[in-house]
């Protein structure tokens, strides 16, 4: 039995430490062994482990109580907004004056188109311009001259109806007055004839032979004159119808002549179809000038040149895309769960990383929510009335925007992956610029929609 051992068991047998102290010499303290417990036993590893427990508990809960306040997706991309370019009319390039991931303002000439075709159909144009109102001009002088002669017809007719009713009145007053001498011969010449029988009659030796000559001749006399007033009543009576037949003419050319206002009307109606004729043709000339305009292809807005396929000598369609403008301003669009927007708001700070650049930080904020989940607005949205229902979560397309416009340094172009997380936290945390709500005019039609997300935002709370 070694030392060790018997002064083990010499110390339970000790019941006085004192005078177990006092008797034993330093030497023999020296040589007696401490007493080994189990570490979880001692004080000392009992107060490291629940030190360590509150320190791992409590780093837990403040990490969970940071997290909380952020909601982060690595489904968003950089967004912009990006014309394509194509022509309006066809026809082949004649040149192209700009190069690939060129950077060009508002109206620069991107290509141009050859012309000579569209110059020729202008120059036709213009030349049926020139001839319609050459007859515009025709028409308007034939409507003046028709005007006039109607007027100077009208005039005239009128005038030959008085003068036929004068003729009429006056060849009837030389009738009468015929006819009154007709019926005076007749009575001159009933008396002379009476007169030459009485003669006749008489013994000869009573009445002379010349008073019986006398009397002959007078009833001679008397008869022709009777024949002559008879004849005079057949030309007054011919003169009457004569005059009544230039009255009847002179009628119907008074009805001609008042037809001229429908003449002049026609001559209107057919300088009106000349002025049609030239506002159609002066429309073919604007419609040229713009084709002609349209050969030379601008830039619609400033942006950088991007996918440009257009060649010199290449035949374009109408349509037919050539290049694209992508603009400078551009915008993160993040397709979040939608289990993390119950408490994203607008104007919610952002911090965005982008892939191309992952020792930099990007600030920004949220701009707005789209009204819809993606899928929704799909080319084929999802059916959920038919079949068997398996519930998938839908993301909403969030709009955020940067701080500040993109610096020159930094290239972030449409396409481009990133990671954004909004600081969904304290109000205080909240862009100092965010973007409006809806104004009042549109209020009444998105209250619904407000509410609602308000009441989930309260059960979310």
């Amino acid at each position: 039995m070694t030392q060790e051992t018997k002064i083990d068991h010499q110390i339970p047998k000790i019941k006085d430490t004192d005078a177990f102290l006092k008797n034993t010499s330093p030497k023999e303290k020296m040589d007696i062994p401490l007493s080994r417990q189990p570490f979880y036993k001692r004080p000392l590893w009992i107060f490291v482990l629940l030190l360590v427990f509150v320190l791992i508990a409590g780093t837990g809960v403040l990490y969970w109580m940071h997290i909380r306040q952020f909601e982060s997706t690595d489904d968003a991309f950089i967004d912009g907004d990006i014309v394509q370019i194509s022509p309006k009319v066809s026809g082949i390039i004649a040149s192209v004056y700009v190069e690939d991931n060129q950077d060009v303002a508002a109206g620069t000439v991107l290509l141009q188109i050859d012309p000579k075709d569209f110059e020729a159909r202008l120059n036709e144009a213009r030349a049926s311009l020139m001839a319609a109102e050459a007859k515009l001009g025709a028409a308007k002088a034939q409507v003046d001259v028709v005007k006039a002669s109607t007027e100077a017809v009208l005039e005239q007719a009128k005038a030959g109806v008085e003068q036929a009713k004068a003729a009429i009145e006056s060849s009837l007053s030389q009738l009468a007055s015929a006819q009154a001498d007709v019926a005076a011969a007749e009575a001159e010449a009933i008396k002379r004839q009476a007169d030459l029988k009485r003669f006749k009659s008489l013994d000869s030796r009573v009445v002379s032979q010349q008073q019986l000559d006398n009397a002959q001749a007078a009833s001679d006399t008397a008869e022709a004159y009777l024949i002559s007033m008879r004849k005079r009543v057949l030309a007054a009576e011919a003169a009457v119808k004569e005059a009544q037949a230039k009255y009847a003419q002179s009628l119907a050319v008074l009805a001609a002549a008042e037809t001229g206002p429908q003449q002049v009307a026609a001559a209107i109606a057919q300088m009106n179809n000349a002025q049609s004729v030239v506002d159609e043709a002066k429309a073919k000339v604007e419609a040229a000038e713009l084709n002609l305009s349209y050969t030379t292809i601008r830039a619609p807005v400033s942006g950088r040149v991007t996918k440009r396929t257009a060649r010199p000598g290449q035949y374009l369609q109408v349509g037919q895309n050539v290049l694209a403008l992508v603009q400078p301003d551009v915008w993160v669009t993040a397709n979040f769960k939608e289990t993390q927007l119950t408490f994203m708001r607008q104007g919610q700070n952002v911090e965005i990383k982008v892939d191309a650049y992952p020792m930099h930080v990007f600030h920004g904020y949220v701009d707005s929510i789209q009204a819809g989940t993606g899928s929704r607005f799909s080319m084929l949205p999802p059916e959920n009335a038919t079949g068997n229902y398996v519930k998938v979560v839908q993301r909403v397309p969030v709009k955020i925007r940067f701080d500040q416009k993109k610096p020159h340094e930094w290239l972030l172009a449409p396409g481009m992956s990133v990671i954004p997380t909004v600081h969904i936290g304290r109000k205080e945390q909240q862009h100092p610029n965010p973007i409006l709500p809806p104004s009042e005019a549109t209020v009444s039609e998105t209250a619904e929609f407000s509410s609602a997300t308000k009441n989930l935002a309260e059960v979310g709370q």
